[in-house]
């Protein structure tokens, strides 16, 4: 099987998230993955969290933009039997894993969310700004 990615441009973190949700359905049920729906939806909505929070201070002006931080979904399937949920924002900040955290804390469980139900994750520094931090979920398994 060739690899096979789809990507997706966000701006506007109201907006987007609900794009987000409905692209990686459609992607996932084209490249009949469904049964990887849950935890990539979840994975997703984490990634794009951080990426809102921490990306939106730098805003960088994209004109039709209005002021909000460009972000980009990046899905992609590599083999063996991976799905690599990436996100792509403008800060250029590494993701920060809390070692620590209280049970009613408001932030702070997002990377940890990411790391129970992924294989891998990680964090690229792009050129000439920004960075991408991705998580690679397994498609093998079944509920």
């Amino acid at each position: 099987m060739p690899p096979r990615s789809a990507a997706l441009r966000l701006v506007g973190a109201e907006q987007g998230c609900g794009q987000a949700r409905d692209f990686v359905r459609r992607t996932l049920a084209d490249w009949s993955l469904d049964h990887c729906g849950a935890d990539a939806l979840t994975v997703v909505a984490e990634l794009l969290a951080n990426a809102v929070l921490h990306a939106a201070p730098h805003r960088p002006a994209h004109p039709a933009a209005g002021g909000d931080a460009e972000i980009w979904l990046k899905l992609s399937l590599r083999r063996p039997a991976h799905l690599v949920c990436a996100v792509t924002d403008t800060s250029d900040d590494p993701p920060v894993y809390p070692h620590t955290s209280e049970p009613f804390d408001e932030h702070g469980r997002g990377l940890r969310i990411i790391d129970a139900l992924s294989e891998h994750w990680g964090w690229t520094r792009r050129q000439p700004a920004g960075k991408t931090v991705w998580a690679m979920l397994p498609t093998d398994r079944r509920p």
